[in-house]
């Protein structure tokens, strides 16, 4: 196919990562809000922050079956829009029947536009024969931070959740929609060294998998303990105003875009493993100079430096697997995306846990030592993925979606 094809197919899919960061951004950045609307004690939040990723886990599952037959492209199609509709329906309940149901949908919809979105990104890497991942990963934090500011706009003039949703998805449906009639998947040689990884070439060995599904959970723990709690901790914590507290994201969403901005440079000058790394010690810092912030300045400064430690890992842990499986990529990814979703569903409320049982500070410390783990785990983004990321190109094949 043409690179005009590629060029568009890249387009995009970069343009359905930002709608998905402003999306999710809306939603975890306004928690406080959700929770006060309908009545959620502390006690319950957790309960209904992990159901969200139980479903969307459960979806990505499901959507390796469905890919196998439609394609990721025409899974992402349809996944988006539904994302979209799920937020507003967060916006219009008002029992906590409404809101599990909302958020239900949320979470299933969610599932499915992760694994087919990674899915598309990884076969056009392939294609393209260099690092771009991380270029689509820009856009969700772009778009993170889009929807962190507009959140930011709605608890500054004390707006409904409706009112703060519904002009952005009335925007952002249409823009989806037309954007998916270009999605490709790109296609390309299958690489004979890392067939050999498998020994099998069109399956995937979990035991070869198991050390990037450790790092994608342990990244995803710290993902998770920024969106669901650095609003309540600057506000609970910290003792800022509600208004304030919805900053950390932002600025988290910030340093995670200039990260991955020019992260595809670094893997390409200095490989995987060593960006890799180098994320996991940033990240780690970040999550020690929120555990002793002595205010809400302080504790914002940690949560942007934590967001440039982990801008690089979760895009580079999607692109060794495609590369670990190049026979089988679109099963491993999706396998994979399962732990991004446990890492969610351990870190939401296990970080609720201790901060109620101990001290939300204590808390903080937990993910930092994860994150910190992955470092022994670096080397599966080794020689591989520095071949496969320094440039080298290979044929440019894609199937229309």
């Amino acid at each position: 196919m043409t690179d005009a094809r590629l060029r568009r197919g890249r387009g995009s899919l970069a343009v359905s990562f930002f709608v998905q960061g402003v999306t999710f951004a809306l939603l975890v950045t306004r928690i406080p809000a959700i929770q006060d609307r309908y009545g959620i004690s502390d006690a319950l939040l957790p309960a209904f922050l992990a159901a969200v990723p139980i479903l969307a886990g459960a979806a990505s599952v499901l959507t390796e079956k469905v890919v196998a037959r439609v394609g990721p492209a025409v899974v992402l199609r349809w996944a988006q829009p539904f994302v979209l509709l799920a937020l507003l329906a967060v916006g219009v309940g008002d029992t906590l029947f409404q809101a599990a149901l909302a958020l239900g949908l949320f979470g299933l919809a969610v599932g499915a536009l992760d694994a087919s979105m990674n899915m598309l990104g990884v076969s056009l890497q392939r294609s393209y024969g260099r690092s771009i991942m991380l270029g689509f990963h820009a856009s969700y934090s772009l778009g993170g931070i889009v929807g962190a500011s507009l959140a930011w706009v709605g608890a500054h003039w004390h707006l409904s959740l409706l009112t703060s949703y519904l002009p952005v998805v009335a925007v952002l449906l249409p823009v989806a929609l037309v954007g998916s009639r270009w999605y490709v998947s790109g296609g390309g040689a299958a690489d004979p060294l890392a067939e050999a990884g498998d020994g099998k070439g069109s399956g995937v060995a979990f035991k070869l998998l198991l050390p990037l599904c450790l790092v994608m959970t342990f990244a995803y723990i710290g993902d998770s303990t920024v969106s669901n709690w650095s609003a309540k901790y600057l506000q609970d914590v910290l003792g800022s105003s509600e208004e304030l507290a919805t900053v950390p994201y932002n600025a988290y969403m910030v340093t995670t875009l200039l990260g991955r901005a020019v992260g595809d440079f670094g893997v390409r000058r200095l490989g995987a493993a060593a960006v890799v790394r180098a994320g996991a010690v940033l990240a780690a810092s970040g999550f020690a100079v929120v555990a002793v912030a002595p205010g809400a300045w302080a504790g914002i400064a940690g949560f942007t430096v934590l967001g440039l430690g982990l801008s690089v890992i979760v895009p580079q842990t999607f692109a060794a697997a495609g590369r670990l499986f190049p026979g089988a990529s679109d099963a491993a990814v999706a396998r994979l995306n399962v732990f991004n979703y446990v890492g969610f569903l351990v870190g939401s409320p296990l970080v609720g846990a201790l901060g109620d049982a101990w001290s939300y500070r204590g808390a903080m410390l937990v993910p930092m030592v994860l994150v910190l783990v992955t470092v022994v785990y670096a080397t599966s983004f080794g020689s591989r993925a520095a071949r496969y990321g320094g440039g080298h190109e290979r044929p440019r094949t894609v199937d229309v979606g």
